[in-house]
């Protein structure tokens, strides 16, 4: 068994529930992914992608759907502009421990430059996330510097 090339752990005060629909909406994803919408009727076969200002930036297929536990899609930068790499795959997993919700993020099957830009981009985007579902504010996109604000771009 290979090891992840990228995992991120955090806890967040909120239930399962929760934070599979912030996951998985379009209303609450541009809200603490930085104007990115995903879109996707979350089944396993099915396409999904990431938009921001109309134009398409990631795109894949889901590939686990278990809600409220477990949610994961193959992740291909499209974007223009972009190094073309390998397609990778993210795995979200979501396990209640109390009042709060363990959230495992594995990125894996990274290219180099991927890595790069993920090994930025996930903290913010989790930080966000974190921050979306327990005080209702996502993290403002002015405080990003330049060079994390284009590693969180999805």
């Amino acid at each position: 068994m290979s090891k992840p090339d990228y995992v991120y752990v955090t806890y967040i005060e909120t239930t399962a529930e929760k934070l599979w629909h912030a996951l998985t909406s379009s209303d609450f994803t541009e809200r603490f992914w930085f104007g990115y919408r995903v879109t996707s009727d979350w089944k396993v076969g099915s396409p999904y992608h990431f938009t921001k200002d109309g134009r398409r930036s990631v795109q894949g297929e889901v590939l686990i759907a278990e809600p409220p536990n477990r949610l994961a899609y193959s992740w291909d930068v499209v974007k223009e502009g972009a190094a073309r790499e390998q397609v990778s795959r993210v795995t979200f997993d979501i396990e209640p421990h109390g009042g709060v919700v363990k959230l495992t993020v594995t990125h894996d099957n990274l290219g180099p430059k991927t890595l790069r830009d993920i090994s930025g981009g996930w903290p913010m985007v989790v930080a966000s996330l974190k921050s979306f579902l327990e005080t209702g504010r996502e993290l403002p996109a002015e405080l990003l510097t330049s060079g994390a604000k284009e590693s969180c771009n999805a």
